[in-house]
């Protein structure tokens, strides 16, 4: 287990970011039973109604309740930011590992093709990926995970480096260790606390990664609701229900404000040099 810094009572950036945090994944995990009405049903007689009374955000231009609409995104962006980081993890910290250990021309092809990646914008990258094939919501995890695990791997690389001149790294190699009960035992446990803070700041971004995606109209898609989706059905209302974009930009702002203070509390906690 990692230590758990003194530090971490009293760092109030980090309490807001843990707070802010439950409350998004309380929403999304509750959805169900916190949304006063169907996030995908309709009602005529109800378009556009302003927020208050039965509709405390309003409603769309469908009679869809925007309340339940945003409380049911929180589930699709928190499982899209889980998922497509878990992808990103499993293939940097694998492949960073991989090139820090072995170097020569492992390293170079792990490098040379990560830095291939890191070399197209973000968002094109991802639009360009996903305008190849359906979109869905098992598309926009492996797009965004895939996307990400290049800059996962320099940093495993770079660190796994540093490790594999340690004192303890070379007396297991002389007791006989093989590499791959090295890099389980020894390396991996040793980047815990960067590829933990790491995942937490990369959650915020494939949240807005899978946003952008849904925005564009290649992400989730609809009927289910999704928070980027949301602000781009809202973008043509802006001048007569400016809730309609409103209440899915600022839940999705709060929830990457949240991650974004939680990895930075971790950072500061766990590596106070930097």
């Amino acid at each position: 287990m990692l230590p758990i810094p003194a530090r971490f009572r009293s760092d109030r950036r980090l309490h807001l970011g843990v707070v802010t945090l439950v409350l998004v994944i309380v929403a999304g995990l509750f959805a169900p039973w916190l949304s006063p009405h169907d996030p995908l049903a309709g009602d005529l007689g109800a378009y556009l109604r302003e927020p208050g009374g039965l509709y405390p955000l309003g409603t769309d231009a469908q009679g869809r309740d925007v309340l339940s609409r945003v409380l049911h995104g929180a589930r699709v962006s928190l499982v899209v930011g889980l998922v497509s980081q878990s992808v990103t993890l499993l293939l940097g910290v694998t492949l960073g590992l991989l090139a820090g250990w072995y170097g020569r021309w492992v390293e170079s092809g792990i490098m040379r093709l990560a830095d291939i990646t890191l070399a197209f914008p973000t968002l094109l990258l991802l639009i360009a990926i996903a305008a190849a094939v359906p979109p869905s919501l098992f598309v926009t995890f492996l797009v965004i995970g895939l996307v990400g695990w290049a800059a996962m791997a320099r940093l495993v690389r770079g660190q796994a480096l540093v490790l594999r001149e340690m004192e303890y790294v070379a007396a297991s190699r002389a007791l006989g260790a093989a590499a791959p009960r090295i890099l389980w035992r020894h390396l991996l446990p040793n980047l815990r606390a960067q590829v933990i803070i790491a995942a937490t700041l990369g959650i915020a971004g494939a949240m807005m990664a899978e946003a952008a995606l849904s925005f564009v109209g290649l992400g989730v898609q609809p009927p289910t609701p999704s928070w980027g989706g949301m602000v781009a059905e809202g973008r043509d209302l802006l001048r007569v229900a400016p809730w309609v974009s409103l209440a899915p930009g600022v839940a999705l702002g709060v929830a990457v404000l949240g991650l974004n203070l939680v990895g930075e509390g971790l950072r500061e906690a766990w590596e106070p040099k930097r």
